[in-house]
């Protein structure tokens, strides 16, 4: 794995633990630039601002949408704890970020973090979503699985 992903993607694993220390659900993401440098961080707010889709990637995504063109964001990357869900995937799609990379897969979420019970989100995998669209996006992961969850320990309980 190189350096630079993993590094990157510790840093959404950060991102979780301290969304989660604010009360909120532990997620987090990062979008870098084309050389790997993080240029801006979304953590997750459901919770403390009372809006559902307030999903770390798709907060980063608004971010990202309101300082850069879809040009550059082209050639960025989105580091993110967790596969990012339907809703997240298609404000990836549409701000023109063509790679992502996660953490923990949303079939070790379901299946391994919630035990098979709980959770009303779609089981639909962010690489199907991405792969019907007019443009590509490459999707990389799980990576670093193990660690991923570990922001999670405890909290669905």
């Amino acid at each position: 794995m190189d350096e630079t992903i993993e590094l990157n993607l510790r840093k959404s694993f950060e991102l979780a633990m301290r969304t989660r220390e604010k009360g909120n659900h532990p997620f987090g993401a990062v979008l870098a630039d084309e050389s790997g440098k993080i240029i801006l961080e979304g953590e997750n707010n459901v919770v403390t601002e009372g809006d559902i889709t307030g999903h770390a990637e798709t907060n980063l995504v608004r971010e990202a949408c309101r300082e850069f063109d879809t040009e550059f964001l082209s050639r960025c990357t989105l580091y993110a704890s967790t596969e990012p869900c339907p809703m997240c995937a298609g404000a990836i799609y549409w701000s023109g970020i063509r790679k992502v990379v996660y953490g923990l897969s949303q079939d070790q979420f379901y299946s391994g973090v919630l035990g098979g019970v709980g959770g009303d989100g779609f089981r639909l995998a962010c690489e199907d979503v991405l792969s019907h669209g007019e443009h590509e996006v490459a999707v990389i992961g799980p990576m670093l699985e193990e660690e991923a969850s570990k922001v999670h320990e405890g909290f669905w309980t």
